[in-house]
């Protein structure tokens, strides 16, 4: 079973990428989701945020409060969140790749922004970077998340540069300005198609 890791900026077109998987039948993991989910149900994830940002970050039902947890975070301290969250992260994406084996699925999808801070590439047997021009994606996140021009440019500065993502990944896809929706997802499906096929791992 091929294991592919995608990653990129806000913006790129990680979706419709993702999307072309699916349709191959690959099964995605979202390593988003899985941190929201560990936040809200790992006890021992809990403790350990607490132990280092205190209990402001609580609600008021002794969970951990995102938003809370964010104004404890920011701007300063997230690499001290980030070594602490990316071991659970991990461990988790490990046993959802594994039961998506027993299921017989012919690939697993990870789609993670850190997906090179956390380690989990080194998981992967491909790694495809989804890249678009920075003023692009700054009009396609004012358009899909209904922000002003301001705050979309300051989350696409806070990111990765197109360099770094480059230099990790084994594969680009480019989702520039005249590409079409339709262009675009043929062409990552065309890639994802022969990742699938491949019989060696890891790929370089």
């Amino acid at each position: 079973m091929k294991v592919i890791g995608i990653t990129g900026p806000t913006g790129a077109g990680k979706t419709t990428a993702l999307n072309a998987l699916r349709e191959l039948g690959v099964e995605v993991i979202d390593a988003d989701v899985v941190y929201h989910q560990l936040l809200a149900e790992s006890e021992e994830l809990k403790a350990a945020l607490e132990a280092t940002f205190g209990d402001i970050i609580l609600g008021d039902c002794g969970q951990v409060d995102r938003r809370a947890l964010a104004q404890a975070v920011y701007p300063d301290r997230l690499p001290e969140l980030n070594a602490i969250t990316h071991p659970f992260v991990v461990d988790e994406v490990e046993y959802q790749i594994a039961r998506a084996e027993e299921k017989g699925y012919p690939g697993v999808a990870i789609d993670a922004i850190a997906l090179v801070e956390s380690g989990l590439a080194r998981r992967c047997d491909a790694v495809v970077a989804v890249l678009a021009p920075k003023e692009e994606r700054i009009r396609r996140i004012m358009a899909r998340d209904g922000i002003d021009e301001d705050y979309a440019r300051r989350r696409v500065e806070a990111q990765q540069s197109d360099d770094f993502y480059r230099a990790h990944a084994d594969y680009v896809l480019e989702n520039g300005e005249g590409d079409t929706s339709e262009g675009f997802a043929f062409r990552a499906r065309t890639l994802f198609e022969a990742l699938l096929k491949q019989v060696d791992a890891p790929l370089t």
